[in-house]
């Protein structure tokens, strides 16, 4: 059952994190901090598209990380306009539906555990499945590592705060590029490729820009939901 305490904590986390997270990103000597948040952004944008592929019935193939933030995500058999569509989105959107699963799992400790045991095995089965370069796994295990440490581990007591802390970083990740929102071309090691809403606007229609906004607002809606959570 969560107590008063452990709730008054859980509010202290997410406020500031996400009052840390934004001087992170908006004072630029402060930027090199923001790094592992940048990494945890790009992990989960180039799941959200192989998971999308499956779920559609193509292939999710692999997917790589490099040091720069960069990722790429190589999925095969996802055709049709929507299929395109829906798989181009969901890497803008997924770090928002997973902060929404953490805040909903923040008021409990015993949600909180098992969310994060669940995250943590998810990590695992990646690196076994579809994670094909170093950086990539050393990255995916230390996160996992974490994972397991907060929540089978001795720092389980402090499982609601890191659940707090994690959502809010995976909501404000749609933020810390903005500018991907708005921008027909993605750079990664790999070369220049269309980004996501160029890619969604090419299946369907409208501007690259208005998709982009649908899904920032989309991220922004989830951040004040969780944050209302925590106070009821």
């Amino acid at each position: 059952m969560a107590t008063a305490s452990g709730n008054k904590k859980t509010t202290t986390v997410v406020i500031a994190a996400s009052a840390v997270t934004l001087i992170l990103y908006l004072v630029p000597f402060l930027h090199p901090l923001s790094y592992p948040f940048m990494l945890l952004g790009t992990l989960v944008h180039e799941m959200g598209h192989g998971l999308a592929a499956i779920l559609v019935g193509g292939q999710f193939d692999s997917f790589k990380m490099w040091a720069d933030g960069s990722g790429v995500a190589h999925i095969y058999g996802a055709t049709g306009r929507m299929s395109r569509a829906f798989v181009a989105a969901s890497g803008l959107i997924l770090p928002a539906l997973a902060a929404l699963v953490f805040f909903l799992a923040v008021k409990s400790e015993r949600s909180s555990r098992f969310t994060l045991a669940s995250f943590g095995i998810v990590l695992v089965l990646s690196i076994m499945l579809v994670i094909r370069n170093l950086f990539g796994i050393f990255f995916v295990a230390g996160l996992s590592a974490l994972s397991f440490y907060f929540s089978l581990g001795p720092g389980k007591k402090y499982c609601q705060m890191w659940v707090a802390f994690f959502a809010t970083q995976l909501t404000l990740s749609a933020f810390a590029r903005s500018d991907y929102l708005f921008t027909k071309t993605a750079m990664t090691s790999e070369g220049p490729m269309p980004s996501d809403v160029a890619q969604i606007a090419d299946a369907l229609f409208l501007p690259y820009w208005f998709w982009g906004a649908m899904c920032g607002l989309f991220s922004l809606a989830i951040l004040i939901f969780g944050i209302r959570r925590v106070f009821n």
